[in-house]
């Protein structure tokens, strides 16, 4: 076979595959958010046992003179809450929970979505036949959303798109849009 035909071949391939990468917690509002709390819990931690002690353990403040019942117990309270949190913080960023892949394959026939789990990678294989369109939702308010779905028939919508904060508008239609037109089915939504 000539180069000329190999390289033809090599991009028939490309096009008939589609790869989206997904962002998972690995994210810099997440890693401000632990740092946030791990420090918090440490300080109120460090009051708490200062209070106890009679000693100074943070170079601001006087926490040695607050009264160790209740005002010392209750920061040591706090204190353990915070680092609690924060360990299940620095837990879901270390495992990269949400994180994978959407994966469109034509030449297969397939639709494959992967994602990080807790425990496990959950992983779904559905055929291209089965679905029937892509479906862009937002919904403004308190409680934002903006994401793409696929449309499945005799099943619930399944979702493509990050948890948390919401895409821009812009980059959530392109994306859709391109999703549908290498799919083939209608956009809903927009």
């Amino acid at each position: 076979m000539p180069p000329s035909d190999v390289k033809a071949s090599d991009a028939q391939d490309q096009s008939a595959v589609l790869e989206q990468p997904v962002l998972g917690s690995r994210r810099p509002s997440n890693l401000a958010m632990a740092v946030v709390v791990s420090l918090g819990g440490v300080g109120f931690l460090l009051t708490s046992l200062s209070s106890y002690l009679g000693m100074d353990l943070l170079p601001i403040g006087h926490p040695a003179e607050l009264v160790y019942v209740p005002q010392g117990l209750v920061m040591g309270l706090y204190g353990v809450a915070a680092v609690l949190l924060a360990s299940y913080l620095w837990t879901v960023i270390g495992l990269d929970v949400g994180a994978g892949s959407n994966r469109f394959d034509r030449a297969a026939g397939s639709a494959r979505i992967r994602r990080r789990g807790f425990r496990q990678v959950i992983d779904v294989d559905i055929p291209l036949r089965e679905i029937q369109a892509v479906k862009v939702e937002v919904r403004d308010g308190l409680n934002p959303r903006r994401r793409l779905a696929l449309k499945l028939q005799g099943r619930r919508d399944l979702p493509l798109t990050r948890v948390g904060e919401p895409m821009p508008l812009a980059d959530l239609e392109s994306s859709g849009a391109q999703l549908a037109r290498f799919l083939g089915v209608p956009l809903e939504g927009v």
